[in-house]
This record gives structure tokens, C-alpha cells and sequence, in this order.
């Protein structure tokens, strides 16, 4: 059992919630819709929220986002965002090939076709309307839970 007494980490190791800066709202939000991800109604019009396993995505007009960061806003100068992917973890080779295919079909561009990885598993990436990069694998090695979430084992 847990100890309750134990120092809790100042920063905790989780994430609650990923945000994707976007430049169309509409769009992007109508893609991840037709995934069939189940969208949180806002209060809000101006972000657009989807309940996935374990967190939420959010999607927040990029000029939006860097003022609520007190940031500049930057652009990129190439086409897809490769600072940062998501990653989906599925349960077979089958299902990387199948939601691939969804994603094209509902105008995602795959941007590597799925194939078998250095690391033992199979992987393809595709990106969104806006460039963000999502990969989807299916890693032999690491099972997944009962909410579709991968058990990484322990090391010994």
C-alpha cells in the first residue's frame, strides 16, 4: 500500500491535458471529430476539447495560446510541427494499418506508411490538417491496460 505520508513531487508526473495551438479552429476540430473522438462540450466556443484515455486534448487558437503564455508567437516555416509528436498505442499491426486508413479516409495525411520498427513493433505516423505529428504503434512489448493505455514493464 501506497504511503499517504510520502512527499508528493512538487510538479507531478502526469499530463493532464495536451493543447495543440491551432490555426483553424473549425477545421482541426472537425477532423478530430470525424475520427470519432468523443468531443466536451466547451463553455467556451473559442477551444474545443476531446476526452481521451487517461487526459484530454485540447485545441486553442495558436495566437490565443502564446498570449495566455505571455509568449511571442512563432511560426514555422515548414509544413509539419517536429518539435513534438503524439502517439497512440493500439493493440495490434492490424489496428496501425486500420486507423491509418481512417485517418486518410477523413483527409489526414499519413506521412509514414506503417511498417515494421527498428525497436521490434509497427509504426506509422500521419499528421492533421495543421501539420501535428501523431504516430501509431503497436509496441509487442509493452501490453495495454483495460482503458487501452500501454503497461510499461518495470526494469529489474
Amino acid at each position: 500500500m501506497p504511503d499517504r505520508n510520502a512527499a508528493r513531487p512538487a510538479v507531478p508526473a502526469r499530463i493532464s491535458l495536451v493543447t495543440l495551438g491551432c490555426e483553424n479552429l473549425r477545421t482541426l476540430t472537425e477532423f478530430y471529430v470525424s475520427l470519432g473522438w468523443p468531443r466536451v462540450v466547451p463553455a467556451d466556443e473559442g477551444v474545443s476539447f476531446f476526452r481521451l484515455a487517461g487526459s484530454i486534448l485540447s485545441l486553442y487558437p495558436e495566437p490565443d495560446l502564446a498570449a495566455d503564455a505571455m509568449i511571442p508567437l512563432e511560426r514555422s516555416a515548414t509544413e509539419f510541427r517536429t518539435r513534438s509528436s503524439l502517439a497512440i498505442n493500439v493493440a495490434s499491426a492490424a489496428e496501425v494499418d486500420a486507423a491509418l486508413a481512417k485517418v486518410a479516409e477523413v483527409g489526414g495525411r499519413v506521412v509514414k506508411q506503417p511498417q515494421e520498427a527498428v525497436w521490434g513493433g509497427y509504426s506509422g505516423y500521419f499528421a492533421d490538417p495543421e501539420g501535428n505529428l501523431w504516430e501509431v504503434a503497436h509496441n509487442p512489448f509493452w501490453p495495454l491496460d483495460d482503458r487501452g493505455l500501454p503497461v510499461i514493464p518495470e526494469s529489474e
